[in-house]
């Protein structure tokens, strides 16, 4: 196979941004060579994504036995697009016996195809943007930065840290052993970061690009080949980057067969029995508990990567910006309708109230201005629309609609009428008012409530939330945890129970940076520490398992 892409051309075109990445994963610093604003690129995406709606996605993959797909957008129209079905009995060696080559190729020839990777996808960025929009529901700017750019940022700080990690491991050394008055022992020794295997990427439905990249280029840039399993309601976004992968890899002189697509017919649920077969070796899963905790106990022959549910916590103690806190915390339980991961659910509010610049506010007044921050921040349509996008699935709608059942309503949910998809359920946030003390009410906070509902939970005060705090996250998981003091105490007691059990902590955020919010190359996204997630985006553990260091030594 001849290389259009040669190591030469791709070492010119990418070895200043893998040199930045590099540097940026050290420095934590603020860094994207990712546009992430709509005019910086050439089109709409418009097009080019109605140009793939109601045909077959070609691939020219081995084992394809039929074709499939089901989608519909969350904003009501049918993509009718359809997706080779793969028989795995084929796919699979095929993907097997590209292997050696690609791990022949070493670290640095892996990463600059990735970076060349990323680099067309980036270019593609508007049309993917309609794709994540039409599967996940997210807004059209979130789903063109999220899905876009902060995406391809996610990805290339896993090829970063993947570089990083096998540049430790990959070397020779001549191995010297004095024996007094005999000849020295010598030998040659080479290390090499070998691939584990194929890896199973199983996608999700709301973020399938952000929370697919990392595992995707961790696992390509370390040697394994990639099968990716999409949710079957967000295939399109990780079907059109398989495709761009494929066709840099032909090019550069590797079997496209390194990264191939698994889609599903309706019913089939083939992630469980993908996940147990003896040739998959590496899984990255973002999905529900139930499913992460049977491929942490059922595919034990893989390294398995998971990001479950959690409950996430803010403790409300006091405040020297009042309106601030207000207004952040209203963006934070508003953005994409609280379908994050990062969202927050639980709200540890002290029945006695709090002190802030605006004097003391007693617990039902903090409750009340948070509703009346949320209804002036979603009070303009336009405005509501462009922060909520639309409801993901019925789930979510269902879980919604019984809220109202589980305590006082302080904010009722509101339905919208999308100017453009007048058949998009779109919904405002609702916030339920629980007292802490009872019985019945830890039943309804202790457990996940994916989705646009929120709890105001009144505690007897600051020093039994952080206890609530810390019992949350130990027994359900937790991917943020937030919380506003004026205290320095208290922002100890906090940042203890968060280093105790082991959750990433957001301090006083007032301003334009939210608690469900993280920025590559900086921000940790879990910890790996606690139920929600065996994993962290990104660090050394995320791709040190994907490799392993082989070594061989001869006689010198």
């Amino acid at each position: 196979m001849t290389a259009e892409l040669t190591i030469d051309k791709l070492a010119a075109d990418h070895t200043a941004t893998l040199d930045q990445a590099l540097e940026t994963i050290r420095s934590r610093a603020y860094w994207s060579p990712h546009a992430e604003h709509p005019k910086a690129y050439a089109d709409d995406g418009q097009a080019a994504f109605e140009a793939l709606r109601d045909r077959r996605f070609e691939l020219d993959q081995p084992g394809t036995d039929g074709w499939t797909g089901s989608e519909v957008s969350p904003y009501g129209p049918r993509l009718g697009i359809e997706y080779p079905h793969a028989d795995p009995d084929v796919l699979l060696p095929a993907m097997r016996a590209a292997i050696p080559a690609w791990r022949a190729a070493g670290p640095r020839h892996r990463a600059l195809v990735c970076l060349e990777i990323l680099r067309r996808i980036n270019a593609r960025t508007p049309e993917l943007a309609h794709a994540v929009m039409h599967t996940s529901g997210q807004a059209f700017m979130m789903a063109f930065q999220a899905g876009g750019p902060h995406a391809q940022d996610r990805g290339l700080e896993a090829v970063a840290y993947a570089y990083a990690a096998q540049a430790e491991v990959e070397r020779t050394a001549e191995w010297t052993k004095p024996q007094s008055k005999r000849e020295p022992l010598e030998l040659t020794k080479e290390f090499t970061a070998a691939p584990r295997g194929i890896a199973l990427l199983i996608g999700c439905n709301t973020f399938p690009t952000w929370n697919g990249y990392p595992g995707l280029f961790a696992s390509l840039a370390t040697g394994n080949p990639v099968l990716v399993k999409p949710h079957p309601r967000a295939v399109l976004p990780l079907a059109l980057t398989v495709r761009i992968a494929r066709e840099v890899l032909g090019e550069a002189g590797f079997s496209p067969d390194l990264v191939a697509l698994a889609a599903e017919r309706d019913g089939e649920g083939i992630a469980k029995s993908l996940a147990v077969r003896p040739e998959i070796r590496v899984i990255d899963y973002t999905g529900s508990t139930a499913f992460g905790d049977w491929l942490e106990a059922n595919a034990r022959q893989a390294q398995v990567y998971t990001e479950k549910a959690g409950v996430n916590t803010v403790i409300i103690d006091s405040t020297d910006d009042y309106r601030g806190m207000l207004g952040n915390l209203a963006f934070s339980l508003s953005l994409y309708s609280g379908q994050m991961c990062t969202t927050p659910q639980n709200l540890l509010i002290p029945r006695d109230g709090i002190a802030t610049d605006a004097g003391h506010k007693s617990y039902d007044e903090v409750v009340a201005d948070l509703a009346t921050a949320v209804d002036k921040l979603l009070g303009d349509d336009a405005r509501a629309h462009a922060l909520l996008g639309a409801i993901v699935n019925p789930g979510v709608r269902e879980r919604l609609e019984a809220a109202p059942r589980l305590g006082e309503v302080a904010l009722a949910a509101r339905s919208l009428t999308h100017p453009d998809f007048p058949d998009a359920t779109v919904r405002t946030p609702a916030i339920i008012k629980l007292d802490g003390a009872k019985p019945d009410a830890e039943a309804a906070y202790f457990a996940e409530c994916f989705g646009p509902v929120s709890f105001a939970v009144a505690v007897d005060s600051t020093a039994s939330a952080v206890e609530l705090l810390r019992r949350t996250v130990r027994e359900k998981g937790a991917l943020t945890v937030g919380a506003h003091t004026t205290s320095a105490e208290v922002a100890d007691l906090v940042e203890d129970a968060c280093l105790d059990e082991l959750a990433q902590l957001s301090l006083n955020l007032t301003g334009g940076v939210y608690v469900n919010q993280t920025a590559a190359f900086s921000d940790y996204h879990g910890t790996g520490g606690n139920p929600a997630a065996n994993a962290a985006l990104c660090d050394g553990a995320y791709v040190a398992g994907r490799f392993r260091p082989v070594e061989v030594r001869r006689p010198a």
